[in-house]
């Protein structure tokens, strides 16, 4: 038992060596010379190891890393990590744009006063998901898909910028930060000094030396590595009070709790200041102490954020505007295409090897047919080439005064490659549609794991437990060469793969098993049809009530369907055209995948038939996708904003600039009890209109 000193001694050395990694890695203040902080260190190891009983999972040494792992754990985020939309516009124009756009969405007119930004820096890094509980960090994840991201807890734990307790009495039982892991490019030089001194490998660049240090499966390797951490917002909250009402504030309050938060950052009013910081931080980019590759404006207001939402799963109140990438000469030496996952066959250059943004440059995409025509490139060419968001190599431009003589010819895609590289389906270019595709979508090498991946998916045929690691092993292995395989798999096959173990084996044949039972919507919408997402698959089921009728429709027949205009109907066509496809839906069918079909929406129309709803506010009893699955259920389409067309809007508690907007065009309301009325009956009697 720890006398009463002993465990004084430890606290007051936990708290010391805590405020001198705060000054040291956040403050970029040292307070005490190495030895002293080594020394102070060695002494808190000492007595822990006497008295293992008082370690704690936010003590200092818990930072040194911990046994390796075989893999990381998925971590399903409480709050989804999406993304940002990106503005390529490099040019001032960019922010304007995006102010007008916000302007736009809240309804303001130009007499209005000007919207309050915050405006930050877009960090070069690898993002991440802190959880905090009750103060103390209990979990790190990645991004991910946004959805599902990686348990990388142990990794995060060796990072000194990162506290593992929040500097808070009483702590918020869960608050969940978000930010950016990244490396100094002072630390990144002196890292690859040291590697090079002792003749072992260096890293490429800042970015990946990040984002590969954090993906070690040994928690010791990534210790090794000098990080960084930057917050930038939120995720799950519960019991913070009060909630900062402005992002701004919200940074600054994670400042006062020991995270890490960038100084280089404003708040402004309206499109002139975020144009002002956006030149600001051009002018300084190269002597940041990181690596950026843009900045990022956000409406500051929450209550404004929450009231403009989200398109496409991205925030309408943020926007990362980029900054031109580094460019270099070379020559095209070829131009060959590459099959992707969605089936798109794109262009790319190969190239007399070039350094450019921290790594050399072979290849770089040319996009499509289009931009091959606008650029005229050409083999032989002198090329300018960038990294695209200093990411992805491209050809920018054409010195056409190096041209060789005679000129080469132009490259025309579709002469060249009629047929798919990888499985010999048509290549087809869509009107309005820059991209030529393969029309093999579940027969495509390609696209198999794509194909395969989204076929298991949730919303889809549901497989449990067929995820990405899974499907890949399962291509690879040469085990499914179309979703029809996925229903022919045994156990002992599947219990011979990697992390796979008879029990989980027989759980996922029982998954397997349990999806042959599905809905039309699902199964069609499991397809991967071009252009044909969740809520089309809805329309397209209740349309025609059965997938055969589906396949026979002529064009005329699917531009009958409620929004299917000629680019869904042209994809439809030529995926049911290709015999490839068919003789997959017909092996699914054999192998017992079934659903209830009907008579179509041709002869049954629900009550809500041709009718456009939008939803705004709080409902009292109903969640907003349940309300939305009774809609729809009744033939009724839910859009995401009120418009001329819009037949009724259903307003709850707190509805704001779409109830205005719908009051304005004189558009029919309803409050909750209106709705289920007007479900419930086969005429307009029962409607309780709202009187605002």
């Amino acid at each position: 038992m720890a006398s009463p000193g002993v465990r004084a001694r430890i606290t007051a050395l936990r708290q010391e060596i805590v405020r001198h990694d705060h000054a040291y890695y956040v403050l970029d203040a040292p307070t005490v010379p190495d030895a002293e902080y080594d020394r102070l260190f060695r002494e808190l190891q000492t007595l822990e190891t006497e008295h293992p009983e008082l370690v704690t999972p936010d003590s200092p040494t818990r930072r040194v890393g911990g046994t390796p792992l075989d893999a990381f754990p998925k971590v399903r985020h409480a709050v989804p990590m999406l993304s940002i939309r990106t503005e390529t516009d490099t040019e001032a124009t960019g922010a304007q744009a995006f102010d007008a756009r916000v302007r736009k969405e809240l309804g303001l007119a130009e007499t209005d006063p000007p919207v309050e930004y915050a405006a930050e820096l877009k960090f070069d890094g690898l993002a991440i998901n802190l959880r905090y509980e009750h103060g103390v960090l209990v979990q790190a994840a990645t991004r991910g898909d946004g959805e599902t991201g990686e348990d990388v807890t142990q990794n995060i734990r060796t990072v000194h910028a990162i506290p593992l307790r929040l500097n808070i009495a009483p702590p918020p039982a869960v608050l969940e930060v978000r930010g950016e892991v990244f490396m100094r490019r002072d630390d990144f030089e002196r890292y690859n000094a040291r590697q090079r001194d002792a003749g072992k490998p260096t890293l490429v660049n800042p970015r990946n030396g990040a984002a590969g240090s954090i993906r070690q499966l040994d928690p010791k390797l990534a210790a090794q590595r000098p990080l960084s951490f930057f917050a930038y917002g939120l995720g799950e909250v519960q019991g913070w009070q009060p909630v900062p009402a402005t992002h701004s504030a919200t940074l600054d309050a994670l400042a006062a709790l020991g995270v890490p938060v960038c100084a280089e950052r404003i708040t402004g009013l309206g499109a002139a200041a975020l144009v002002a910081f956006h030149d600001d931080i051009a002018a300084r980019r190269d002597q940041l102490p990181f690596d950026i590759d843009g900045v990022v404006y956000k409406v500051n207001r929450v209550d404004l954020q929450r009231e403009l939402g989200f398109v496409s799963r991205e925030p309408r109140w943020a926007v990362a505007h980029k900054y031109p990438a580094q460019e270099q000469l070379t020559t095209v030496l070829g131009i060959e295409v590459q099959v992707g996952r969605t089936g798109a066959l794109t262009p790319v250059a190969r190239l007399a090897p070039v350094f450019v943004g921290g790594v050399t440059v072979t290849n770089a995409t040319l996009h499509n047919q289009d931009e091959i025509d606008r650029k005229d490139v050409r083999v032989g060419d002198t090329v300018i080439v960038r990294r695209a968001g200093d990411v992805i190599p491209e050809v920018v431009a054409v010195v056409t005064d190096r041209r060789p003589q005679p000129e080469p010819p132009r490259f025309d895609l579709l002469q060249r490659y009629p047929v798919c590289p990888e499985c010999g389906s048509h290549v087809v270019r869509l009107e309005g549609e820059a991209a030529a595709r393969c029309t093999g979508g579940l027969v495509c090498p390609a696209q198999r794991k794509q194909a395969l991946l989204h076929f298991a998916s949730r919303r889809a045929m549901d497989i449990e437990g067929l995820g990405d690691k899974l499907g890949e092993q399962l291509v690879d292995r040469g085990l499914v060469h179309t979703p029809a395989d996925v229903y022919g798999l045994e156990l002992d096959t599947l219990a011979g793969l990697e992390r796979m173990a008879e029990k989980s084996a027989a759980n996922l044949l029982a998954a397997i098993e349990t999806s042959k039972a599905t809905t039309l919507a699902r199964f069609i919408f499991a397809l991967g049809i071009r252009n044909v997402g969740e809520t089309t698959a809805k329309d397209l089921a209740k349309h025609f009530g059965g997938l055969d009728r589906l396949i026979a429709a002529t064009e005329a027949e699917l531009l009958a369907v409620r929004d299917v205009g000629p680019i869904v109907a042209q994809s439809i066509l030529q995926f049911f055209a290709e015999p490839h496809n068919l003789d997959v839906v017909r092996k699914l069918r054999a192998a017992g995948v079934h659903w209830t079909e009907s008579t179509g929406m041709q002869q049954l129309a629900g009550i809500l038939a041709g009718k456009t709803l939008v939803l705004t506010g709080t409902l009292p009893t109903l969640a907003r996708d349940a309300a939305k699955d009774m809609i729809e259920a009744a033939g009724g389409k839910v859009a995401g904003s009120v418009s001329k067309k819009t037949d009724y809007v259903v307003a709850g508690l707190e509805a704001g600039s779409k109830l205005v907007k719908a009051q304005e065009l004189g558009v029919t309301l309803l409050d909750e009890a209106g709705l289920l009325s007007l479900l419930a009956s086969d005429n307009k009697s029962g409607q309780h209109a709202l009187d605002f």
